[in-house]
């Protein structure tokens, strides 16, 4: 039945009603808390090694805008990979600039000119070949601590001290003797090293 709107309880109802729709509409324009949580928990990548001056920590692509540290740490193996091969392919450089050569070499260009010198003969086909063939190798041995074919890493075991720590239990050249500001300094120095030569090899 209807109520009368000058009955006392009827008043009580309509301000209710009223009330239950202004904090529906309300709630349909609060920020998410799902979003306020991500928010709260984006890892903060400032005091990471690698964000020093003059630039500090430097994003310009915004890749690390509430990214966790589980991405970060894989952006920063890649960093590491692309700067050791970047390190030794300008060392290759330099040696063919200077005139170094392997015996049967003597007429390939320096540079990115030796690509195409080497697939116009049988040889230098062979060559590119052994080369694609040591990649592969490279890569599949440059993984995180392999034990009889399994990735300990997956499983939380990995020994790794940090992305791009690739010793095995081997190679070791002292590094565990040295303090931890050392090895911070070593980090640090491989990775500006590996910006430069990446900048240097594509410039």
């Amino acid at each position: 039945f209807p109520l009368s709107t000058h009955h006392p309880h009827a008043n009580i109802m309509m301000k209710l009603a009223l009330f239950a729709a202004l904090a529906g509409s309300a709630a349909a324009f609060a920020p998410s808390p799902v979003s306020q949580t991500k928010t709260a928990l984006s890892a903060d990548f400032s005091g990471e090694i690698g964000a020093q001056q003059p630039l500090g920590f430097f994003d310009p692509l915004g890749l690390m805008d509430n990214a966790e540290q589980a991405e970060f740490d894989r952006l920063r193996g890649v960093e590491i990979k692309h700067g050791r091969v970047s390190m030794l392919a300008v060392v290759g450089y330099l040696v063919t600039y200077a005139g170094v050569r392997f015996p049967g070499a003597e007429d390939i260009p320096s540079g990115f000119a030796a690509w195409g010198a080497l697939a116009k003969t049988d040889a230098g086909i062979q060559v590119l070949a052994q080369m694609g063939l040591s990649f592969a190798i490279f890569e599949a041995a440059n993984r995180d601590q392999w034990a009889w074919g399994v990735q300990k890493n997956l499983e939380g075991e990995s020994p790794a001290e940090f992305p791009g720590d690739f010793r095995n239990g081997a190679l070791d050249f002292g590094w565990d003797k040295m303090s931890d500001e050392m090895k911070t300094k070593k980090r640090a120095i491989e990775l500006n090293n590996g910006r430069a030569a990446q900048m240097g090899i594509l410039g």
